[in-house]
């Protein structure tokens, strides 16, 4: 099996699936097209949109608190970042979205990893500096976390943040994630930083709706 993610800390929880429900996952992945298939506001991430994305991520309010985007950031690497995103989703591990206002602006993205053999993933991303600190975060999380479980299938949603990310602490304390411990996280270019981890179960997700 192709192995694509960097080997990480997270999940903390972790539980084998059947080889059967590995392979359900990762064809469901394989499938994703959207995660908004109404609206039709969101699509996979195309090589052809690295300019578009490079000028989304430049802004320091979306950049700085992600250490899984590519660092140093460039065309070159934001190029290579959608690349590598292509290859997950083939392989059934990994999905990019990008979001679109009505206006056809870029309006944020969503970074989808996941570990079909613990019917485990994880959710990043960021959307738009103009729609921060109004509510938008939260409702985009919970549309993509309840995509997850219900599309992908998967038993657990993992999140992570730095220390100082005060305002994504907020956000997944206020979903209802539970607070598992911290783990030391791995940027694109080597560096470490100590980061929190939530966990949220399908069974609890559902419960908390």
């Amino acid at each position: 099996m192709l192995i694509l993610a960097v080997d990480r800390e997270i999940p903390i929880t972790r539980h084998c699936v059947p080889p059967a429900r590995a392979d359900a996952i990762r064809l469901a992945v394989q499938r994703a097209t959207s995660i908004d298939t109404e609206t039709n506001r969101s699509r996979l991430a195309r090589l052809d949109d690295t300019e578009a994305f490079m000028v989304f991520l430049s802004d320091p309010a979306v950049y700085a608190p992600i250490y899984t985007l590519p660092d140093p950031l460039t065309l070159a690497s934001v190029h290579a970042f959608i690349a590598r995103h292509i290859q997950e989703r083939e392989a059934g591990q990994g999905l990019l979205f990008l979001t679109f206002d009505g206006a056809d602006r870029l309006s944020g993205y969503s970074d989808v990893c996941l570990w079909p053999h613990w019917g485990a993933g994880e959710l990043g991303g960021a959307i738009h500096p103009d729609r921060q600190s109004r509510g938008h975060g939260a409702k985009e999380a919970k549309r993509v976390i309840n995509w997850m479980f219900e599309t992908l299938g998967l038993d657990l949603v993992c999140e992570t943040a730095s220390l100082a990310n005060f305002r994504t602490a907020r956000l997944l304390d206020g979903l209802g994630f539970t607070r598992e411990g911290e783990v030391i996280s791995r940027s694109q270019s080597g560096q470490t930083r100590p980061s929190l981890v939530w966990e949220m179960t399908k069974e609890n997700w559902v419960l908390n709706r």
